[in-house]
């Protein structure tokens, strides 16, 4: 007999495993922080005991989604700077605006709203750049969210650090205080190629083969990116890096617009991967990634919403039918990107991307319990024929009802159980009256 801490029972499972096996009528018994067995009611039940039940009639019960690429205190400039450029948006507003405004204190809370924001629409695990990262794995270790996070590096000062030197020396406080944490996870993180130098980008690449971790920075996003990279190095971006000795299979880059065919190539010889962000590659008009083309080089592609700022929410969910759609309309082919193949970027994907596919995005006995619950006794996912089309198609993020996050509730019955989300909002809303004080007439 199973003594198990939480059992939970009667719902339709998606595993996402290699055989994307499907469990109706499925039980799965959680103890500790792991997943000790898993299969139909009548089996589990037969040899499991839980000292809570959940009773899932009518729900899909799937691994929690994972957001591979946010800024998460950028919440408190959500809606600051929209319909605009990415360079003019950047270094326009962006940039003066966290010069003038961030501190711990927003880093903390505007990244404590982001995981409440999260939490409450599916996303269990998150990749995080930003600065004050220590405050953000602060607030995410409260939440009870999983992360991976890095402070950004530039060439030139942010609020936090004032030379690279410095930002290596916060890094390493990082990798040591939060070594071994069962939730927060370090990275290393340079901004992008034209913010950093090559001596920045080689020391950022020393520095994460010390930790052996993993190493991620923003790349080609846009038309413009690609112009001033080609004049700035000389060659194309992707040799460029490769010629550094920086990819490898722990590197990873988000956004890859516009990437050709020969750099798709370099980065599936290096086993590189890929975080898509579609929802802000469109706001931004930056364009649409060649994401067909690098899953069929072998790529392995994640999904994330991006920050706030250029988004404007965190809802995975949304993600996942936004990355659908607007492949099959650029490609001018509606077989592309299934559902299940955006169902995988969102979980075991993204968990590869990240490192973690040991730990999560599936669910399989001896992963870590992080899963989600989703409520579909509602008109708009009525009827179900095919539970990854309505996960990509009809079901939002307030259709999650629970969540477990390394085998504790941290949401039941839509309620958050480890956030005071009114405080939260509250805080921020003063952030916010303070930003826009700073701000004065830039935000006229």
């Amino acid at each position: 007999m199973i003594e198990a801490d939480i059992l939970i029972t009667n719902g339709t499972i998606l595993t996402v495993d290699k055989s994307d096996t499907r469990i109706p009528e499925g039980a799965l018994a959680i103890k500790g922080d792991g997943i000790v067995a898993i299969g139909t009611s009548v089996e589990i039940l037969g040899n499991c005991r839980a000292k809570k039940v959940i009773d899932a009639s009518g729900c899909l019960v799937m691994p929690g989604l994972i957001n591979a690429h946010t800024h998460a205190a950028m919440t408190c400039f959500r809606g600051i700077a929209d319909d605009m450029e990415l360079m003019d948006w950047l270094n326009n507003y962006i940039f003066p605006a966290e010069s003038k405004n961030v501190d711990p204190e927003l880093a903390y809370w505007g990244s404590l709203l982001a995981c409440a924001e999260m939490i409450k629409s599916g996303t269990t695990t998150f990749c995080d750049m930003y600065i004050f990262e220590d405050e953000t794995a602060r607030a995410a270790k409260e939440a009870g969210m999983r992360c991976l996070l890095g402070e950004v590096f530039f060439d030139f000062p942010s609020p936090n650090i004032k030379s690279p030197q410095e930002g290596f020396r916060y890094t390493r406080m990082l990798f040591e205080k939060w070594a071994d944490d069962p939730l927060v996870n370090i990275a290393v993180e340079p901004h992008a190629l034209y913010t950093c130098s090559r001596d920045l980008l080689q020391k950022s690449k020393m520095l994460a083969d010390e930790y052996h971790a993993p190493l991620a920075t923003h790349l080609l996003e846009n038309k413009g990116e690609l112009m001033q990279l080609n004049e700035k190095l000389g060659k194309r971006a992707t040799r460029f890096l490769e010629e550094l000795g920086l990819l490898d299979e722990r590197f990873f880059a988000f956004h890859c617009v516009t990437m050709d065919e020969e750099d798709i190539r370099i980065f599936a010889d290096h086993g590189c991967k890929v975080v898509h962000n579609p929802e802000s590659n469109m706001k931004l008009a930056s364009g649409v990634a060649p994401i067909s083309s690098m899953l069929d080089h072998g790529i392995c592609v994640g999904l994330g919403t991006d920050g706030c700022a250029s988004n404007n929410n965190l809802d995975m969910f949304q993600e996942m039918d936004t990355a659908a759609k607007l492949e099959k309309v650029v490609r001018f082919d509606p077989t592309v990107m299934s559902a299940a193949t955006v169902t995988r970027m969102a979980t075991c994907n993204g968990a590869k991307v990240l490192g973690m596919e040991n730990l999560v995005g599936t669910l399989e006995t001896g992963k870590k319990a992080d899963i989600i619950i989703i409520d579909c006794n509602k008109p708009h996912l009525t009827p179900m024929y095919n539970e990854y089309s309505h996960l990509v198609y009809a079901v939002n993020g307030s259709d999650v009802d629970t969540v477990i996050i390394n085998g504790k509730l941290v949401m039941e019955n839509r309620a958050l159980l480890t956030i005071d989300e009114r405080l939260c909002m509250d805080r921020v809303r003063t952030i916010a009256e303070r930003i826009k004080k700073n701000m004065g007439s830039a935000l006229a």
